[in-house]
């Protein structure tokens, strides 16, 4: 084949994933494929003890391809382009692409399923992104069946997905639960020093690390930046911590950027913004853009891992 081919899977028992992901791998290994498996540890697990010899598959650890959604459009571009140059006429590669049910927040998971549409769409690729219907929630199964343009069964089957490309918008992102309480910090059209200033002020005696205070900072300063500039007035910024935490969102009365791919790439409309909206999406541990009925949302969130949006870094261990 030619082009993406963009396949999703659902399963509901470890039954049904090896049905569907053994012949997926062994038929790369017979034709000679390069063949990548970025699943997470139990998947990996589950994929190691079926097919016993497979030196010629690469090993990707899901925790860390899936860390964040840029990174990962970058990660496998790099290695996808190698591939093609290389000669590879066919590229095979399943991956457990993180969402709620991994205890991370899925909604710039659901951008990066849409966006690889079009990023990955001039590698001879086959991916298949299989979803476990024991922890799944419905709404990023319907966003999958939006997102890909294929479904393949445990029987073997491989449908076209009766939802892909519908135009209905993909899940809104979900507030982080430090919003439930008073915001420390609450702005109306500040400059980003001042924004600058008051994420600052705010974070001292958090746990925050140094990377982590240096991140946030930044990011408020960028949103604001990009608020001011391409957003409509009032552009409002917030804030919230705890001991090891800090959310910053920041609102205008716009429409957010048309482009699909802001933020996960660097894009000819990030480059007029100095590229600040994919900065975000590689160094905070939490980036989401979301339109609603009144404006346009820009959230970032760095440290901690126990309350609120968790990074793409969990185990990815299934239910049972």
């Amino acid at each position: 084949m030619t082009g993406f081919y963009h396949e999703t899977a659902f399963y509901g028992s470890d039954d049904d994933f090896l049905a569907i992901a053994v012949p997926f791998v062994e038929g790369g290994l017979r034709d000679g494929q390069p063949t990548l498996i970025a699943c997470a540890e139990k998947n990996t697990a589950l994929l190691r003890g079926a097919l016993g010899h497979e030196n010629a598959v690469t090993h990707l650890p899901g925790a860390d391809q899936y860390a964040r959604p840029a990174d990962a459009i970058a990660s496998y571009r790099e290695i996808y382009g190698g591939h093609a140059r290389a000669g590879a006429t066919q590229i095979r590669a399943i991956g457990d692409v993180p969402h709620p049910g991994f205890g991370v927040p899925w909604d710039w998971w659901g951008r990066y399923e849409n966006a690889v549409n079009q990023l990955f769409a001039e590698f001879p690729l086959w991916g298949l992104c299989p979803y476990d219907t024991r922890i799944t929630p419905p709404e990023v199964l319907a966003d999958v069946t939006r997102t890909h343009e294929y479904i393949a069964t445990a029987s073997g089957e491989h449908l076209p997905s009766p939802d892909f490309g519908n135009g209905r918008p993909l899940s809104r992102p979900v507030p982080d639960v430090l919003e439930q309480g008073a915001p420390q910090v609450s702005l109306v059209d500040p400059t980003p020093a001042a924004a600058r200033e008051a994420v600052n002020k705010a974070i001292k005696g958090t746990e925050l690390t140094e990377d982590n205070a240096h991140d946030i900072v930044y990011a408020a300063s960028e949103i604001v930046t990009n608020g001011l500039t391409h957003g409509v007035a009032p552009v409002r910024f917030r804030l919230w911590a705890d001991a090891s935490r800090v959310v910053v969102a920041v609102h205008d009365q716009g429409a957010g950027p048309a482009d699909p791919l802001a933020g996960l790439v660097p894009t000819t409309a990030t480059r007029s913004a100095g590229l600040g909206l994919w900065v975000l999406h590689r160094t905070c541990d939490y980036v989401s853009m979301g339109r609603d009925e009144d404006g346009f949302t820009v959230r970032a969130s760095v440290g901690g891992s126990d309350t609120g949006h968790t990074q793409g870094r969990s185990s990815g261990t299934s239910g049972k």
